[in-house]
């Protein structure tokens, strides 16, 4: 069980209110701080939990393993292969649609309401227990374009638009169908009072397809997904890489609560979406985490912490953490100092 206290800083920042400090969010794949706070721990789940909790983290969306290379083999993940050799991760992209022939040949894989119920929501409870009593552990999925693209590559996927629009619009569907049935079971189940939803849908500065074509197709998507969750009192917190200035505002009317990372690298403005939806929309991560947390000094780090903190802390409606992830190129010293300064500025009435 989640301590009472942690989940009245997290509830009343969701609400736009202040509690006693401004609440963290973050994602942590990095080995210096796995070795620093579980020396000696087999298990993965274990030992970053003890992490998150050494951290002082009130929630978290999972952990990374990019440094669990233990043995060769390999693993698939967002339609690449990655393959270990003597403890070194390749990339070696093999695409499961590779052409419009495999495209037309391609057959949905739809998850089981028995699996999900039977296994998803035990699985999913046991890690939220294991996160408990000082991290609230956040489920989640994708909406099912980045999938989709993730599938075929954003070169095939681009030239399929315009020459297979039927086809794709049908991966698009099944994939989708696939993140509402993982909604729904998760609405059905009360797992959590925030649900995660993670679609890249941007690059630096800009989407990656005009509006246009994003509300025709993806807004829909995103809808679709949201509205269990919404209608079971459940906050969706909506992650995607890069500018997704320009479509804020489809995504709080498709039934987003929250929006995360707010990469400040990629022109995302914390204090400019703080003025414009405040009590609207819950802003989640911002500290940069390309070049400010693995690059800077300590006092660096600090300095950009105090700044999200006084731009975006005030009346609440901030988790504060990394514009991603703290990655594995991060030093120890910079993610200590980072969380030792959220936890020092960040209490109410705010220091920063």
């Amino acid at each position: 069980m989640l301590d009472p206290k942690v989940e009245a800083r997290i509830l009343q920042a969701a609400a736009f209110q202040e509690g006693d400090r401004v609440p963290i969010w973050d994602f942590i794949d990095n080995r210096a701080v796995l070795e620093h706070f579980a020396p000696g721990e087999t298990d993965l789940l274990a030992a970053n939990v003890k992490v998150y909790h050494g951290l002082g983290i009130d929630l978290c969306r999972g952990y990374g393993s990019s440094y669990d290379r233990t043995q060769d083999g390999e693993r698939h993940q967002d339609g690449k292969v990655e393959r270990l050799v003597s403890g070194q991760t390749c990339w070696e992209v093999r695409h499961a649609i590779q052409s419009y022939q495999d495209l037309a040949q391609w057959q949905p894989s739809l998850t089981s309401w028995e699996w999900l119920r039977q296994e998803w929501v035990p699985q999913t409870r046991r890690v939220a227990e294991a996160f408990a009593p000082h991290t609230m552990f956040v489920p989640g999925c994708g909406v099912g374009f980045h999938a989709a693209y993730g599938l075929m590559g954003l070169q095939l996927f681009s030239y399929a638009l315009a020459d297979e629009p039927a086809q794709v619009e049908r991966v698009l569907e099944a994939l989708n169908e696939n993140s509402v049935r993982l909604a729904q079971v998760a609405a059905e189940a009360r797992l959590c009072p925030l649900f995660f939803l993670g679609d890249d849908i941007a690059y630096k500065q800009r989407l990656m397809f005009s509006p246009a074509f994003l509300r025709r197709t993806f807004i829909p998507m995103l809808r679709r997904v949201c509205e269990p969750l919404r209608a079971a009192g459940i906050k969706v917190i909506f992650h995607s890489d890069g500018n997704v200035t320009d479509l804020v505002d489809d995504m709080l009317e498709a039934g987003i609560d929250g929006l995360n990372p707010i990469e400040p690298m990629a022109g995302m403005d914390i204090a400019y979406l703080k003025q414009r939806y405040y009590g609207r929309l819950i802003l989640v991560g911002n500290v940069d985490c390309s070049q400010v947390l693995p690059l800077g000094t300590v006092e660096v780090v600090v300095a950009a912490a105090r700044q999200v903190l006084r731009a975006a802390g005030p009346g609440g409606g901030l988790f504060i953490g990394s514009s991603s992830e703290i990655t594995p190129s991060t030093p120890l010293e910079n993610v200590l100092a980072f969380y030792d300064a959220v936890r020092c500025y960040g209490q109410y009435p705010l220091r920063a």
